[in-house]
């Protein structure tokens, strides 16, 4: 078992899957997380859409103009919404819980990579989000944060630098400008 600091070294960004389908206990594993996330006020305001349908997979591929077509190749996608009523920081509640999945597939030895869909568009500039609503059939209090593809790595990324790390952008007691 990795190490946290091993975990977040090892952790990219992978667009490339391969065949492979995942297995029931692995997709548990993975919601477990997801439901595990912490949120304000225990609110639980996300809702998970856990989409392993191919043919779905493919038009969730077209939720952005770019960065999102690797989506059709995942063995799994899940869409992470929130109701914005049950919590007015429904977009960190949500975002904290898409991390924990990319976490918790690379401790399973999976990829993943988040694709954005609050603030984006598709190619003919319908909103990312009202694109994911209508082929998912959410209900309109919902508000879709992002897509978390995962599946199987189809290609090897070497581990996070830290000789990369940009130590100038920590700050002691206040900030001290660039």
């Amino acid at each position: 078992m990795k190490s946290f600091s091993e975990l977040i070294k090892t952790r990219r960004s992978m667009r490339k899957f391969t065949a492979e389908e995942l297995t029931q206990e692995q997709v548990v594993e993975l919601m477990k997380a997801a439901l595990m996330a912490p949120t304000s006020k225990r609110s639980n305001a996300w809702q998970f859409i856990v989409v392993d349908d191919k043919e779905t997979l493919k038009r969730l591929a077209l939720c952005k103009e770019q960065a999102s077509q690797f989506i059709a190749d995942a063995a799994l996608a899940v869409v992470v919404t929130a109701d914005p009523l049950a919590s007015d920081v429904w977009i960190e509640d949500a975002s904290i819980a898409s991390a924990y999945l990319q976490l918790q597939a690379e401790d399973m030895g999976l990829g993943s990579c988040w694709v954005q869909v609050r603030e984006r568009f598709t190619a003919s500039g319908i909103p990312s989000g009202d694109y994911v609503h209508d082929v998912l059939q959410l209900p309109l209090q919902l508000q879709v944060l992002s897509i978390i593809a995962i599946g199987h790595k189809g290609m090897e990324r070497k581990p996070f630098d830290e000789a990369h790390l940009q130590w100038e952008k920590i700050h002691i007691n206040q900030y001290r400008g660039e």
